[in-house]
Formats: structure tokens, C-alpha cells, sequence
């Protein structure tokens, strides 16, 4: 490497040369050699911003949400998401009812922002084998998400009633101008390069510091390759890996990303970057090997993939959903809520393929699975009462009458 060759003929040192080389570089370099392809994302949102299409899409939808409690308003913001969560957040305020508005708060970050980008194609090329419908069906994965969750809520008392009516302006359908189209792209790219030159730098030497020192024989130091087990990272880990074991991913690297990721989404694969730097393979290769050393390469990286997705989004967004909720309940329970869901989503995921593909056989959390899916089904099909109007007792007549109280 020409960087490394440099840092060798200066007579770098050897923490400086890892830091540069195996924080720095590694970490910051994972994510931005994703950048391309999150290009043809942003340039593609842009034109649909800058044609009028965009509020016709909502006006379309309108009809098809409404069937699963959300207004035509809740797409524009789940679209902006597909971009970065924070503004999709943000525009949520364009949604009149109160309720339909957190619930699309709660639910937009479903949709893959840009910084998941990085991370589905890793996973897809280390653990899936490469395959080109992954990323396709991590969106449709957020799109099932946010209509599974509209209709169990909306089923709630917390969320009961029906949509405000839809009323938007449409604007004349126009040639977008290539300047607009290729500077709303440019702005989106920098911000993401931006975040990756401070909160994603920042990140990498701190997980760098913590990989690569330790205590060994009682004594704190730097730390060789092989003994990275011991390092302040892997103590971190290790305490909370346990709580993914039955996800299949309950190794302390996989733990720590997904810590790391609420950072920044973009962090896991710069934490993966670091953490599978070492060795004779590459950085892809090293952690193919260690989902396989742990369990199921198939399963448990589906199951990684699909709690990253939907847990909680990265404290920038999390910022927007506190401000546009207004209340520290409202706030945790949508944390809440997603952090739960992608748990229970991702533990499905990993025991029911892994039955199929014979990655890990039938067992207690096997059980444990069926019976949440068996909830699953009883929420989402299960008669609405919420809108239903209560019986209350008539003081003039010994019967019961219906009241809309």
C-alpha cells in the first residue's frame, strides 16, 4: 500500500503507523468506497424531487395507506428517509393528525437511509454470497415494516382514528434542470463525506484505540494481532454479546458494531473495517469466517442485517425524533419500539431460515420463534376495536346503548 510504504520510510512509529493504517484508513475507507453507488441514489431522488412527481406519488398512495392507518402525507417523509432520516423525520410535521404524525415518526426510519447503504452491500458480499437482491429486499423489508407496524398500532387505542383527509397541492409536472438535479446530489454526497470526516473519523480511533490496547499479563499496552481478545473492546463486547446469541450473531465483534452503528449507521462498517483488518485475508473474507466460526453464515447474516435495519436509527435522527415527539415518553417508546421489534424481527429470521437451510437446528428458541410469529399474525388480523364505540349503560333503560365516547 503507497500509504503504508510512506509511513515506513519516514520511520513512522509503530502506533501512529496503526492508527493511520488500521483506524484511519481501514474505518474511513470502508464507507467512503460506497460512495458511487449512494451517487446514483441521490441523483435519482433528485429527479423525482425536481419532475413533480413526488406529491402524485402521494396522492396515489393515499388511497392504498389509508387501508393500514397512515395518511398519503406518511410516504413523502418515508422517501425523504431513503436519503437521511433526519429531514424524513422533520417533514413529518406537513401531517395535520397527531396521531397518524408519530406514527409516522416511529415508523420511517424503517426505510434504508444512505448510511445503511454501506452496510447492506457488506453483508450482502461477506455473508450472502453477493447477491444482487439484497439490497432491493432491504427496502421492501422497511416497506413491510412500516405497513405491518401501521396496521397493529393503528389497532391500539394510542393510535385509534381515522387518517386526516388528504389535501395537497400539485405542482405542474416540469423537465428537471440538470444543475438542480446535480447540485441537490453533490449537497447530499458532501453532507454524507462531511459526517464521515468528523462523527465517522472521530469513531474509528476511538474503536481503533479500544481494539488494539489492552490488558495482557496484568499489564496495559498495545496489543499484536493475535491478542486483540484481550482489548477494551472486546471486554465491551463480550458483556453484551450474550443478549444476540439467539439472533446466531453472538460474537463480540457483531455486538459491538451494532452499538457502534447507532453512532452512526455508517460506523458499523467502519467498526467491521477495523476488527477484520488483521489476518492473511481481506477484511470481507475475515468476517465471512467469523459468522461461520460462530454459527450460521446465512442465517445469523440475515439476522444481523435485518436488526441493523430496523432498530433504533443513529443519534442524529434520534435528535429529530425526541424534537418532533415533544415528550420523553412518546420519545422511548418509539426507541423502544423499534429496538424491540428488530429483536424479535431478527430472531424469526435466524431460527426459521436456519431450519430451512440446516444452519441450526430445533430447539427451545426454535419454539420461541413459532410463537412469535403465531403473535404476529393474531396482531395484525385481529378485529379493530379501538374505533369501535364503547357500551355504555343508559340510566333511563335497563339495557345497554352505544355510545361514541
Amino acid at each position: 500500500m503507497l500509504i503504508e510504504s510512506g509511513l515506513d520510510a519516514i520511520g513512522c512509529a509503530s502506533w501512529l503507523q496503526g492508527l493511520i493504517l488500521d483506524g484511519i484508513v481501514a474505518g474511513i475507507g470502508a464507507v467512503l468506497g460506497f460512495v458511487p453507488q449512494m451517487l446514483v441514489l441521490f441523483i435519482l431522488l433528485a429527479i423525482l424531487e425536481y419532475c413533480g412527481y413526488m406529491a402524485r406519488i402521494a396522492f396515489i398512495l393515499d388511497r392504498i395507506f389509508r387501508k393500514f392507518g397512515l395518511s398519503g402525507k406518511s410516504f413523502i417523509p418515508m422517501l425523504i428517509s431513503s436519503g437521511c432520516g433526519v429531514p424524513g423525520i422533520m417533514s413529518s410535521r406537513t401531517i395535520e393528525n397527531e396521531k397518524d404524525r408519530r406514527m409516522t415518526i416511529m415508523t420511517t426510519t424503517f426505510i434504508p437511509c444512505s448510511a445503511k447503504i454501506p452496510f447492506i452491500a457488506m453483508v450482502a458480499g461477506a455473508l450472502l454470497g453477493g447477491s444482487p437482491f439484497v439490497a432491493t429486499g432491504a427496502y421492501f423489508i422497511g416497506v413491510i415494516a412500516v405497513i405491518c407496524s401501521g396496521i397493529m398500532l393503528k389497532k391500539t387505542k394510542m393510535f385509534a382514528g381515522d387518517p386526516a383527509p388528504f389535501v395537497m397541492e400539485l405542482p405542474s409536472y416540469h423537465l428537471p434542470k440538470v444543475g438542480s438535479v446535480l447540485r441537490s446530489m453533490w449537497e447530499r454526497a458532501w453532507s454524507f463525506m462531511k459526517k464521515a470526516g468528523t462523527i465517522i473519523l472521530l469513531s474509528t480511533i476511538v474503536i481503533w484505540f479500544a481494539t488494539y490496547f489492552g490488558v495482557v499479563g496484568g499489564q496495559f499496552r498495545m496489543l499484536s494481532e493475535s491478542e486483540i481478545d484481550h482489548s477494551i473492546l472486546a471486554a465491551i463486547g463480550s458483556a453484551i454479546a450474550w443478549i444476540f446469541i439467539p439472533q446466531g450473531w453472538g460474537n463480540w465483534q457483531a455486538a459491538v458494531a451494532s452499538i457502534t452503528g447507532l453512532v452512526a449507521k455508517e460506523n458499523i462498517v467502519g467498526t467491521m473495517g477495523i476488527l477484520y483488518a488483521g489476518g492473511s485475508g481481506t477484511v470481507w473474507a475475515n468476517m465471512a469466517a467469523s459468522f461461520v466460526r460462530n454459527g450460521a453464515s446465512v442465517a445469523s447474516g440475515m439476522s444481523f442485517l435485518l436488526f441493523n435495519l430496523l432498530c433504533a436509527p443513529c443519534f442524529a435522527a434520534m435528535g429529530a425524533i425526541k424534537r418532533e415527539m415533544n415528550s420523553r415518553k412518546w420519545f422511548w417508546f418509539a426507541i423502544g419500539y423499534q429496538c424491540g421489534l428488530a429483536y424479535l424481527v431478527s430472531l424469526v429470521a435466524f431460527r426459521i431460515i436456519g431450519l430451512f437451510t440446516g444452519e441450526c437446528g430445533f430447539g427451545f428458541w426454535t419454539v420461541v420463534a413459532v410463537l412469535i410469529i403465531a403473535l404476529f399474525f393474531y396482531m395484525l388480523f385481529r378485529k379493530n376495536r379501538a374505533n369501535e364505540p364503547e357500551l355504555v349503560r343508559s340510566r333511563g333503560f335497563g339495557g345497554m346503548r352505544k355510545s361514541a365516547v
